[in-house]
């Protein structure tokens, strides 16, 4: 008889989602002010909210559409600009979370890779104001979470949650362009696993689905879902869309995306956002009565210690001919190397956003395998993501700072301030 599954960690990760809502939510309408690029994007909200024109068109909808309902529903102030984000956050720690649940079957490694998600401090910052990669990161996250499900459910279900996961991907780039290349890594991982499957003579995942039509779903579900975003701009009062327009419009955001700015204090290149060289202030000014700071960094051990574990992964992984430990490193460096193809005139590292959440799944997979053979050093690890957390959280959380020259406590390299 073959053994029970284990059953599944409801209250870990309950407790796990209340944590991070809470931690996300705490004083998110300081400062009261619009922060960083809520400049760009609340206009663009109140302009959905109103159907009034075109507004922000280098970017698709959907990111903007989610800030206008926070607006809707808690008021045109900083607490409903920012909460819609502080629930994208918690959707990230929770998907990370029955990731590598359903990747490892093990609490303990779905609830580590969960706490180094929650306290990364890229995802706090980001959890906190009214930007669109926080929307963009959350769909690409349960979109894995609906295909990895897909892959370990029954016949009767595969197909549901792979059309599901392929929503989730199309909204994912309703959001922002810098989402498309998942398709693609979709469609790869698909096909990797199937080679591995076939490989070893047994169908063990994604039972009783077709390959081909489950490739074609995937593309045709998510462009399909992407086109269906852009409804409300049917009804503008001025500028309407219209279905002869809709195509070339994708054209007018490409050239809107693609050109060509005047160089910018905070431009950073690709390959330096890894080694966290140039992060950015997305605040520093004297808000609601005293000298408050924004700095988006990184968690340093997640950022640095993750590229250990890139290595330590893809080693492993090869000689263990793990498909998982492989998929991880490669979701990590596939997300990072696209940078250097999409035709974008700046970098900035906000970019690298969704790749630092990757980074926390290649920890956990990492520490997965190390306990394996008898090294604990997770919890020693945790540790110090946790002291990082606090040692930067008064310029990362908007805290009221002592004077105007506080931030130089912070800052570690002559390229940070």
């Amino acid at each position: 008889m073959a053994a029970a599954p284990a059953p599944r960690p409801i209250l870990p990760a309950t407790i796990i989602g209340a944590a991070a809502q809470f931690l996300f939510t705490l004083n998110v309408a300081r400062p009261s002010i619009p922060v960083f690029d809520e400049v760009h994007y609340l206009p663009a909200a109140r302009a959905l909210l109103g159907l009034t024109q075109p507004t922000n068109i280098e970017h698709p909808l959907l990111g903007k559409l989610l800030i206008a309902c926070g607006i809707k529903l808690f008021g045109d102030n900083q607490l409903g600009w920012r909460i819609p984000s502080t629930i994208a956050a918690t959707a990230v720690v929770l998907g990370v979370f029955w990731i590598l649940w359903m990747l490892f079957h093990r609490t303990r490694t779905a609830v580590l890779g969960a706490l180094f998600v929650m306290l990364n401090i890229t995802v706090f910052i980001q959890a906190r104001i009214g930007m669109l990669d926080g929307f963009m990161a959350a769909f690409l996250v349960l979109a894995m979470v609906a295909l990895l499900r897909a892959a370990y459910s029954p016949p009767d279900r595969v197909w549901r949650r792979w059309l599901l996961g392929s929503v989730l991907l199309g909204l994912a780039v309703a959001v922002k362009w810098a989402a498309a290349p998942y398709v693609a890594f979709a469609a790869i991982a698909f096909l990797a696993v199937r080679w591995r499957d076939a490989k070893s003579g047994r169908a063990q995942h994604w039972p009783c689905m077709a390959t081909l039509p489950a490739i074609l779903a995937l593309g045709t579900v998510s462009i399909v879902t992407y086109f269906l975003t852009f409804a409300p701009a049917f009804f503008y009062a001025q500028e309407p869309m219209t279905l002869a327009g809709l195509i070339p419009f994708q054209a007018t955001m490409y050239g809107q995306q693609t050109q060509i700015l005047p160089p910018h204090p905070y431009q950073s290149a690709w390959w330096t956002w890894p080694f966290m060289v140039r992060p950015i202030w997305y605040l520093y000014e004297v808000a609601d009565g005293a000298q408050r700071g924004i700095l988006l960094l990184g968690n340093p051990a997640i950022l640095w210690g993750g590229l250990i574990g890139v290595g330590y992964c893809l080693y492993q992984g090869w000689r263990s001919r793990s498909l998982r430990l492989v998929g991880l490193a490669a979701l990590w460096i596939g997300s990072v190397a696209v940078w250097a193809i999409i035709p974008k005139s700046l970098g900035f590292f906000y970019y690298y956003y969704p790749s630092t959440i990757w980074l926390c799944l290649v920890l956990a997979a990492a520490f997965d395998h190390l306990r394996a053979r008898g090294k604990y050093w997770d919890e020693l690890f945790l540790g110090a993501v946790a002291v990082l957390f606090v040692y930067f959280y008064p310029i990362i959380s908007a805290a009221a700072l002592p004077h105007a020259s506080a931030f130089r406590y912070w800052m570690w390299f002559p390229t940070w301030p």
